[in-house]
């Protein structure tokens, strides 16, 4: 297997680290690969940036911080315009069609989905953006299945979310399908 460096980035509240966890426990807990998460964010907790970095590999992994991702998701403008040119030749970059705005200056696969829109119509709000990108991630990439994701999730969430938590990883799952 090679080895999967994922960065994660967006804003305080939308739940960027949460869903980077997730992946990361999918990882280990269901797939047996080993896996490191790493994160940052600023000093507000909503509104400020937010990145998390995931590396998920078959072999040890000796450093936590990823300098060159083959996968970058960015939820806003502010997260693509800092990383963007960050990402490995030749990787993905998935946006959210509405909130991101590419200009095709990174050299890589662009995988522009309408996350934010689709949560809000088909669950009544945007909580579950988070949830909905991580199955679009896992889609495209295949770096860990649906249901170690599903599983990962349902640990996770006090049982009054899990419904709309599985709901919303199968929106993503979807829109990274198609």
């Amino acid at each position: 297997m090679e080895k999967c460096r994922l960065v994660f980035s967006g804003s305080g509240g939308q739940g960027i680290i949460t869903a980077a966890i997730l992946l990361a426990e999918a990882a280990v807990l269901h797939e047996g690969l080993n896996a490191v998460q790493s994160q940052s964010y600023g000093a507000q907790a909503r509104g400020g940036a937010a990145r998390s970095d995931v590396i998920i590999w078959d072999q040890p992994i000796f450093y936590p911080k990823v300098i060159q991702p083959n996968v970058l998701v960015c939820l806003t403008q502010t997260a693509y315009n800092k990383y963007h040119a960050t990402i490995r030749p030749g990787g993905r970059l998935v946006i959210d069609s509405e909130l991101v705005k590419a200009d095709r200056s990174a050299e890589a696969r662009l995988i522009s989905l309408p996350l934010q829109d689709t949560v809000k119509q088909q669950l009544g709000d945007i909580r579950g953006l988070n949830i909905c990108m991580l199955g679009a991630v896992a889609a495209v990439t295949r770096i860990v299945s649906t249901q170690s994701l599903e599983a990962a999730v349902t640990g996770r969430f006090d049982q009054r979310f899990k419904e709309a938590n599985l709901k919303a990883l199968r929106l993503g799952v979807e829109l990274g399908t198609n």
